[in-house]
């Protein structure tokens, strides 16, 4: 599993986001490292404590590093002068409590490297469609040739869960559908909602699932069928909710 590495001004800070974020880990969360605030407690960031943070998140296949803002981005990248393998290091132009949130859940996930940069990188996507402007988001949109051709590959499903795909059953949706070799996606039937990738948490959540609201979740790849046989007996268990 990739490890992640925390940068902020603000110790404080990292920390909260933090355990916003491992709330949605699961029990099996990635390696979370942070390297926040000056040395007297005060606010700033240190390109020597950020490159020893990076070394000891990186159990072999890779850390991605999530910065707040300003000098944070600047001491990420004079840290990778210091690190042992900066090959398997990649910096997240993410925003930070987002971002952290999906690479937690995607890690958690057992999502590689650069799979879950990729996730990252739309973290913003979803606020942006909750609030109206448009996005280009690979992770959401009108559904895409690969999935029109997996006609097949696909159910549709009642959530029943009390509070819909909140928080938690969100995540572990995510999680499972990160599991597989397969690009698998969701759509709320009820709401004619645009297709999400199943692999981004924060799209599925900002699609407000309801109780009693049908969805359909396809895949395409070589563990479509797989996937989706786990992801459908979830649904069909209430993500263990009942």
């Amino acid at each position: 599993m990739i490890g992640l590495v925390v940068v902020s001004h603000s110790r404080a800070l990292a920390d909260a986001a933090i355990e916003l974020a491992l709330q949605m880990g699961g029990e099996n969360p990635p390696t979370v490292r942070v390297a926040a605030g000056g040395p007297d407690g005060d606010l700033g960031t240190d390109a020597v404590a950020i490159a020893s943070a990076i070394d000891e998140a990186d159990g072999g296949d890779g850390v991605l590093v999530l910065m707040d803002l300003g000098s944070a981005i600047l001491s990420a990248e004079t840290a990778l002068e210091f690190v042992a393998e900066p090959d398997r290091v990649r910096l997240s132009a993410a925003p930070f409590v987002e971002g952290l949130v999906a690479a937690v859940v995607t890690a958690a996930g057992g999502a590689g490297l650069d799979a879950v940069a990729t996730e990252c990188a739309t973290a913003g996507d979803a606020k942006r469609r909750q609030l109206g402007a448009d996005t280009d988001s690979a992770g959401a949109g009108a559904a895409s040739e690969t999935a029109k051709a997996a006609e097949g590959a696909a159910f549709e499903a009642m959530i029943t869960n009390p509070s819909g795909l909140h928080a938690r059953p969100a995540a572990t949706f995510v999680k499972t559908a990160s599991r597989y070799d397969a690009d698998v996606r969701l759509i709320d039937l009820d709401t004619g909602s645009e297709e999400i990738s199943a692999r981004s948490l924060l799209a599925l959540m900002a699609l407000g699932v309801r109780q009693g609201s049908r969805v359909r979740v396809s895949a395409t790849g070589p563990e479509a069928r797989e996937a989706l046989d786990d992801l459908r007996a979830l649904i069909e268990d209430g993500f263990g909710e009942r």
